[in-house]
């Protein structure tokens, strides 16, 4: 009984690799247009996931570059811009396998995507740790300290686990915490580690602002995150500071020294 075009279209939609190899040897000489379309799509698909696996790949070999093949934690921040709630920092040591797929900048995966690269993060790492500067102490000491201190803390508590990563790679300028540092431009888009703390801090900080919007609805925090929208810079013009603003941030838009 010959297949319906439906029924091949649900199968080459659900096939990997392997599988769409085969079937598009058993299709070849389907010539109906509806079988043609959807080895089409399929190829597309399949063409797509391919590039995006190389892509993960390279930035698992970058790291092991970056590393000089050492075992590396590696980490990323989040809410250094915002004018409201916390600067949070993330350290991850990722094992060589599973690769875990969508690992980027956290900035370039959609949300729904990074809700689950995160949890994969999680449960793949040999380590990671999450901390959170907030916003008096940023207020009182400065960012630069506030990276300093929760860069340290986050670098601490891996090394607790007994994980024992003999490089540490970070995302951007040099901060020369740790002699072991070696620091990667761009890295949260090119180095597996720094990707998935990326992702882990973002995931953690946006809840945070959404458990926020719901003690202080008048900011918006759970769309606008803390940074200074022009809906948040106005609510904070007509109901001042809340508990989690940075003060220091926001003169431009308050009577605060």
């Amino acid at each position: 009984m010959t297949r319906t075009v439906a029924d091949i279209r649900a199968e080459l939609g659900e096939a990997d690799e392997a599988a769409f190899a085969s079937l598009e040897r058993e299709l070849e000489h389907d010539g109906r247009k509806g079988v043609r379309a959807a080895l089409a799509s399929a190829r597309r698909r399949i063409e797509a996931q391919r590039i995006e696996r190389a892509r993960v790949d390279g930035m698992y070999a970058f790291e092991r570059d970056a590393a000089a093949g050492r075992r590396a934690v590696g980490l990323d921040e989040v809410g250094r811009g915002p004018v409201a709630g916390p600067l949070t920092v993330a350290a991850v040591v990722l094992p060589e396998a599973p690769r875990i797929e969508g690992l980027n900048d956290s900035k370039q995966v959609k949300p729904e995507m990074r809700e689950r690269i995160a949890a994969e993060v999680k449960r793949y790492a040999l380590a990671w740790d999450i901390q959170h500067i907030e916003a008096p102490w940023i207020d009182e000491h400065g960012m630069a300290a506030a990276l300093r201190v929760a860069f340290s803390r986050a670098l601490e508590a891996v090394d607790a686990t007994g994980v024992a990563p003999a490089c540490v790679l970070l995302d951007g300028n040099a901060l020369g915490l740790d002699p072991r540092e070696v620091n990667v431009v761009k890295g949260d888009a090119r180095c597996a580690s720094i990707a998935a703390a990326s992702i882990i801090a973002k995931v953690e900080r946006d809840a945070l602002m959404r458990a926020y919007a719901s003690l202080y609805p008048e900011y918006g925090f759970e769309s606008n995150k803390g940074y200074a929208s022009a809906e948040h810079i106005a609510a904070i013009q007509e109901h001042g500071l809340s508990p989690i603003h940075r003060a220091t941030f926001c003169r431009a838009w308050t009577k605060h020294a």
